[in-house]
C-alpha cells in the first residue's frame, strides 16, 4: 500500500493513501485512537487559536481533537450530530456533503446545545479542511444558534484548503492525482 510520510507537532505517521474518485487520492488521515497525536495536536492548536467560550466539531473524526481542545483550555465543547437522534428537542440541522462520505449528510444541534453556542465565541475545530464543505455546515449552525464565529481550526488543511486565510491549521495535507 502506498503511504504519505506526515510530521506534525513534532510526530511522525504514516498515512495510507486511498482513491476518492478515479483521478484522486488522499491520505487518510484519522486521530480516532491516537491519543499521542491528539495531545500534541491539541496544545498546538491552541496556541495559534484566539480566546473562545465554547468549540464545535462535526461528528465523528472531529470529536477527538474537540474533546482534547476542550479539556487542555477548561472550555466545553459541543458536538453537531449526523442524524436526529430522540433525546434532541426542537433541534436545527443543516445539509453537508464531505470529501470522505458518499451521501449527503445532515448535522444538528438540539436546544441545549444551542443555548451552549448562543451569544458565546465558538472556535470551529475539525481534523481535516478539504473541500470546506463541513466548515461550511458548521458555520451555518453557529449563525442559526446565533453564535459569534471567532476562528476555524483544524489539524490539516487538505489541497487548496491549505492556501485560505481564514482558517488555522498545523500543517498542509498534499492530494495525490492518480497517474
Amino acid at each position: 500500500m502506498k503511504t504519505y510520510t506526515l510530521k506534525v507537532a513534532g510526530l511522525t505517521r504514516e498515512l495510507p493513501l486511498c482513491p476518492v474518485s478515479d483521478d484522486l487520492e488522499i491520505a487518510a488521515f484519522i486521530m480516532l485512537s491516537d491519543v499521542e497525536l491528539t495531545v500534541k495536536t491539541a496544545e498546538e492548536l491552541l496556541k495559534l487559536c484566539p480566546e473562545f467560550d465554547v468549540i464545535l466539531t462535526a461528528e465523528t473524526k472531529g470529536i477527538p481533537i474537540a474533546y482534547e481542545m476542550a479539556r487542555q483550555s477548561g472550555m466545553p465543547y459541543v458536538v453537531g450530530r449526523k442524524s436526529l437522534k430522540f433525546y434532541m428537542t426542537d433541534p436545527i440541522s443543516v445539509k453537508v456533503k464531505s470529501i470522505t462520505t458518499a451521501n449527503v449528510q445532515t448535522l444538528c444541534l438540539s436546544q441545549e446545545h444551542i443555548a451552549m453556542i448562543k451569544g458565546k465565541r465558538v472556535l470551529i475545530v475539525d481534523d481535516v479542511i478539504s473541500t470546506g464543505e463541513s466548515l461550511i455546515a458548521l458555520e451555518k449552525l453557529v449563525h442559526a444558534a446565533e453564535g459569534i464565529i471567532v476562528g476555524k481550526a483544524a489539524v490539516l488543511a487538505e489541497g487548496e484548503s491549505a492556501d485560505r486565510d481564514d482558517i488555522i491549521f498545523l500543517e498542509k495535507l498534499p492530494t495525490f492525482p492518480k497517474k
